[in-house]
C-alpha cells in the first residue's frame, strides 16, 4: 500500500479541480495547471479533495498511485503558493542584475552572460549576489535554476560560483608547501 497515495489531496478555498477522463485541471489564484494520469490509476474529485486509487494489484499501478497523487499535490501547491528556488553568487566581482526580461550575469568570464527568462517563470534579484526563481510549475522552476547554476558551478577550493541557498559545498584542501 502506498502511504503517500492513500492520503487525499485537500483543495484549499479558491481552488477548483475539474476532471475529464484521466486529465485533472486545477485552477487557483496564481493560474491553472493540468496533469494527465496513466490508465493504471483512477482519479476522483469529491468533498473538496482529490483522491487517487490504483486500478489493480500490479507493481506499475502501485508505482503510479503515489506518483500521480504527488503530481496532483504539486499542481495544487503551484496554483496557490507557487514554487521558489533561491541561488547565491559568491566570488569577487560575481554579480547579477535584471534588465527587462533578461538576467545579466557577471561571472568572471570574458563576456557577460545574458540569460533570457522563459515564459511561466519570474526571476528577481533582491541583491546583486542573490537570485530568486519563482513559478507555478516545480519542474520549470528547478530547471531554470539549474540552467543558471550551470554557468558557474561552485568550485571545491574557494567555493566561488553559483549555488543553491543552503547548499553545502565539500571543500578541498589546497596545495601544501
Amino acid at each position: 500500500m502506498s502511504r503517500i497515495g492513500k492520503r487525499p489531496v485537500e483543495l484549499p478555498s479558491g481552488v477548483e479541480a475539474s476532471l475529464s477522463g484521466q486529465t485533472i485541471e486545477v485552477k487557483g489564484p496564481k493560474g491553472q495547471r493540468s496533469f494527465t494520469a496513466t490508465d493504471d490509476v483512477t482519479i476522483s474529485v469529491e468533498d473538496g479533495a482529490v483522491s487517487v486509487t490504483p486500478r489493480g494489484p500490479s507493481k506499475r499501478a502501485r508505482q503510479q498511485w503515489g506518483m500521480a497523487r504527488t503530481n496532483i499535490a504539486n499542481l495544487v501547491q503551484g496554483v496557490t503558493i507557487g514554487f521558489k528556488k533561491e541561488l547565491e553568487i559568491s566570488g569577487v566581482g560575481y554579480r547579477a542584475q535584471m534588465q527587462g526580461n533578461v538576467l545579466k550575469l557577471n561571472l568572471g568570464l570574458s563576456h557577460d552572460v545574458n540569460f533570457d527568462v522563459p515564459e511561466g517563470v519570474t526571476i528577481t534579484v533582491p541583491k546583486p549576489t542573490d537570485i530568486v526563481v519563482e513559478g507555478i510549475n516545480e519542474q520549470h522552476v528547478g530547471q531554470v535554476a539549474s540552467n543558471i547554476r550551470d554557468w558557474r558551478r561552485p568550485e571545491p577550493y574557494k567555493g566561488k560560483g553559483i549555488r543553491y541557498k543552503g547548499e553545502f559545498i565539500f571543500r578541498k584542501e589546497g596545495k601544501k608547501k
